[in-house]
């Protein structure tokens, strides 16, 4: 075909236009139309030349083979612009649906116009050649992508926007990550408005609920912190949300807790008592710093007693000493910090004075007030600030407390710190008494009641001390031998108070037994699980100072008494028969004597009666000699049968000595 068949306006290759209008793109960006205008046109360069001809020709039987297309291109990588865009122009006419061709096009056109600014006419131009291919290639990603990059290079907001919303109406839902990629990246530079950027996040959020963290980044590089906390708070009340960031709820939460607290004036939609105070239940580890953020929150919004209320509460409520530091350390801050702020105000307030005499007379009663005032004021802050360093032992204590309120010692030192204040002492003994339950306690609870009975003996107060053993001795004591020791101490307590004959009566009324019921003797188990008041009379600590009370106050048969009914309960050692036994040969009951021997020696076996055998056998030979020789050699036969070998050899001794004497 000659050249000016094409431009006749003949079929050729698919081009059926005349030239002048065919080389004239539809997006109005090639220059020939522009030369056509000028009346100069230069077809010569449009037109085919000889070489051309081979593909005109594949191309005039096959226009809709796309690999022709792509051969005659290739062939011509060395042609002018104008042509290869009037060849591309041709292909896409007669292969409107060629992904390849169209997406070859554009990128060619994108590079060209590359490095020009952005309102040059090439920019117009390649957008409406974009909008041409896409209303075939609306399903390709990949068209989508180079568009909208394009676009995002022209920083024009609307258009990008408006891109973006087609691109996701056209796309399956799979391919748009691909698209939100570009579109978040858009939104989130400098210059877009900040209300487009948050309604283009939330459209995001529904689409991936995940990633609700980096709109919160996002708002908090904005500076909304009233959709900062209200998204924290959703995420961390949704238990089905996980952290891309690896973030547990504790940290999410802790978070929330930070934004709320920095910016009261800013967070309006949430309850932020309400939130911190479920954190402090919730997160029992961060109790400390919860309660300074909640009193920050207050001192921020100008707050202070409101803020005192809030420290005073953490203090009385937390149980480790960690928590209780955090918490004291930021309240003396906040005490030091107004103290600091008030002297400040008052130096500045207190100026120079006038120079006019007249006027500073004039001024001087209301001058006088207001430095009265502000002294005042002043003076209070300091109190203020004293008296809370002051309380920090007992603070401290109470924290002690709470951790185990059956710590025996930790009360001992609450008491301690109120040394020469008796009231307070005596109402701590009493709420510990009433507080230690000596199942559970640590330390001997018994201790508690002698000590506070003491404090009353030491303040002059006898019959308040009896009182408080008289409660002492009732309480249920894990152990017999604490019960025991009340009672002892409360007999020595009479002693100190010179009532001896009460003394004895106390003793006698403590080693009572209580009536048993008719029946089977209990078990061990069954003793063992009886209340200790039940079996104080069989106490041996009880019964020995019983014992050197009637010693020492009563008479040799109340003496004698009470120790047969210690060896009746069997619950005598060889120190008490040794002991009994000298008590009768001091007082020249000598058979009697040899009676309480003998019935130590069959009450205990060696090793336990080694002593009792040696005395009893020393006594007897001391006291009779040879006179009743035979009785001797029985007792040394019964001894020496009873010990075993290791024990004998010192009893053979004796008996030798015996026999070789008389």
């Amino acid at each position: 075909c000659a050249p000016n068949d094409l431009v006749g306006g003949r079929h050729f290759g698919g081009f059926t236009r005349p030239l002048a209008m065919a080389i004239t793109p539809a997006d109005g960006g090639a220059s020939v139309s522009q030369t056509a205008a000028a009346g100069a046109i230069d077809y010569s360069d449009l037109m085919p030349k000889e070489e051309d001809l081979l593909y005109e020709e594949e191309l005039l039987r096959t226009p809709h083979v796309t690999k022709l297309w792509c051969r005659y291109l290739d062939a011509r990588k060395d042609a002018t612009v104008k042509r290869r865009y009037l060849i591309f122009e041709r292909a896409v006419k007669a292969l409107p649906g060629s992904y390849k061709l169209w997406f070859a096009y554009l990128k060619e056109r994108h590079e060209a116009v590359r490095g020009l600014c952005v309102t040059h006419p090439a920019y117009a131009a390649l957008n409406n050649t974009f909008e041409r291919a896409l209303v075939t290639m609306h399903k390709m990603p990949k068209v989508w992508e180079l568009y909208l990059h394009f676009l995002v290079e022209q920083r024009g907001i609307t258009k990008v926007r408006r891109a973006c919303d087609r691109s996701l109406a056209s796309l399956p839902v799979t391919q748009h990550e691909r698209i939100w990629t570009i579109y978040l990246g858009f939104i989130c530079q400098k210059g877009i408005p900040v209300d487009t950027a948050r309604r283009v996040y939330r459209r995001y959020l529904k689409f991936e609920p995940g990633h609700a963290e980096e709109y919160i980044e996002f708002l908090r590089a904005r500076g909304h912190w009233d959709e900062v906390a209200n998204k924290l708070a959703a995420i961390v009340n949704d238990d089905t949300f996980q952290s891309l960031a690896g973030k547990s709820k504790h940290q999410l939460w802790l978070e929330l807790c930070d934004v709320i607290t920095k910016h009261p004036a800013e967070v309006t939609a949430l309850n932020v008592d309400a939130i911190l105070r479920g954190g402090i239940r919730k997160f029992t580890d961060e109790v400390g710093r919860l309660w300074t953020s909640l009193a920050d929150f207050y001192i921020r919004r100008g707050l202070f007693e409101k803020a005192r209320d809030v420290y005073e509460e953490g203090l009385a409520t937390v149980i480790t000493v960690r928590d209780f530091s955090l918490i004291f350390d930021a309240y003396t801050q906040f005490e030091e910090s107004m103290l600091s702020a008030k002297m400040e105000a008052a130096a500045e307030d207190d100026g120079p004075e006038s120079a006019d005499g007249d006027g500073e007379n004039a001024d001087d009663n209301g001058t006088d007030f207001l430095f009265k005032d502000a002294g005042d004021d002043l003076d209070l802050r300091l109190a203020r600030l004293e008296f809370l360093m002051g309380r920090r032992p007992e603070l401290l204590s109470s924290v002690m407390l709470r951790q185990n309120p059956h710590s025996v010692h930790e009360w001992q030192k609450r008491v301690a710190l109120f040394e020469g204040n008796p009231t307070r002492q005596i109402l701590t003994f009493t709420e510990a008494v009433k507080t230690v339950d000596p199942s559970q306690a640590l330390g001997k609870p018994h201790s508690l009641w002698v000590d506070f009975a003491k404090f009353y003996e030491i303040h002059g107060d006898a019959d308040n001390a009896r009182v408080v053993f008289e409660k002492g001795v009732c309480v249920p004591y894990s152990k017999l031998d604490d019960l025991a020791t009340v009672w002892c101490e409360w007999g020595e307590l009479e002693l100190r108070q010179k009532n001896f004959a009460g003394a004895l009566t106390l003793m006698r009324r403590a080693t009572a037994e209580p009536p048993r019921e008719h029946g089977p003797r209990p078990t061990a188990a069954e003793w063992e699980a009886m209340p200790v008041q039940h079996r104080l009379f069989k106490s041996l600590k009880l019964w020995t100072f019983y014992c050197d009370l009637e010693e020492s106050l009563g008479s040799l048969e109340s003496a004698r008494t009470v120790y047969n009914r210690i060896l009746d309960l069997r619950i005598a050692t060889p120190q008490i028969i040794l002991n009994f036994a000298l008590l009768l040969q001091e007082n020249k009951f000598f058979e009697d004597s040899f009676q309480v021997y003998e019935r130590g020696v069959n009450m205990f076996k060696f090793p336990h009666s080694r002593e009792i055998w040696q005395a009893y056998l020393q006594q007897f030979v001391a006291r009779f000699g040879a006179k009743k020789l035979e009785r001797a050699r029985d007792l040394f036969e019964q001894c020496v049968a009873a010990a075993p070998p290791k024990e004998a050899k010192l009893f053979y001794l004796e008996y030798a000595k015996l026999e070789e004497e008389h």
